[in-house]
């Protein structure tokens, strides 16, 4: 079995700080994102379960980051090679265009079974990407499944849905976008490690893919992305522990936050 794993570096949302209600990213380290990990632990699960197989990281290099260095978690928990797109063309670009990259990257690869995304990035979290590939494959699409696993020639696959367990079979080549509950993510050892670093990774531009600028021309612009902005109150309580707690009731109870 054949399996790609679509990976997005993210910002690592615990160092980011606010000014001026925008993201500070300056200097902030990227690292795999958690759902793209447990896609990459369930398309090495399944490669065992198969007996057989290869696992490739397939990622969109955007900007100058040291994308390879970030990859090589991905390639110590038990990835086969990783392959980057690499053009200035997908710093700009959107979800469509990212899927118009990824799908031509699978397109140029032989005999893909299976194509693995997390529902959604830890950045941005659209959940756009996987469907779109799908779509420009012509290929069907299991979305949020929470198990997968090899039946006969098939893929099972089983995602909750509100009241209900619902349950797929399907033949490949397929899509699935998995959820967090579907797997722990392994830590790679110290060896695993050692050995990523001499995993090949491949760089494709976009005339590998047999895609022009053009075509990952972003079809949406952003217009503003601010923090929530707050008003503190500010407001200091005096008094003894009895007073302070009935006064913080009237003041809780005045803005709303408790009910009368």
């Amino acid at each position: 079995m054949n399996i790609v794993v679509c990976v997005k570096t993210n910002p690592d949302l615990e160092m980011v700080r606010i000014k001026n209600r925008e993201p500070v990213l300056d200097a902030v380290p990227y690292k795999v994102g958690d759902l793209e990990k447990n896609a990459l632990e369930a398309a090495v699960q399944l490669r065992e379960e198969a007996g057989e197989g290869k696992v490739t990281i397939l990622a969109v290099g955007e900007g100058d980051r040291k994308i390879k260095e970030t990859l090589k978690e991905a390639l110590a928990m038990g990835a086969d090679e990783a392959v980057i797109i690499a053009d200035s063309s997908c710093e700009a670009t959107d979800q469509a265009g990212i899927a118009a990259a990824l799908a031509a990257a699978v397109e140029k690869m032989d005999e893909v079974d299976l194509v693995l995304f997390g529902e959604g990035s830890s950045d941005n979290y659209t959940g756009q990407v996987g469907p779109r590939v799908a779509e420009r494959l012509g290929w069907p699409q299991i979305g949020f499944a929470r198990a997968i696993g090899i039946s006969g020639d098939n893929l099972r696959a089983e995602r909750r849905m509100e009241d209900e367990v619902e349950v797929f079979e399907a033949p490949g080549p397929l899509v699935v976008t998995v959820v967090s509950e579907i797997n722990e993510p392994r830590i790679p050892s110290l060896m695993n490690i050692m050995k990523a670093g001499k995993k090949p990774v491949m760089e494709w531009g976009l005339d590998d893919l047999g895609l022009a600028s053009d075509d990952l021309a972003a079809q949406k612009q952003i217009l503003s992305n601010l923090a929530e902005e707050q008003d503190r109150k500010n407001i200091i309580l005096e008094g003894d522990i009895a007073d302070q707690a009935g006064e913080l009731i009237n003041a809780l109870t005045k803005e709303g936050v408790l009910g009368r």
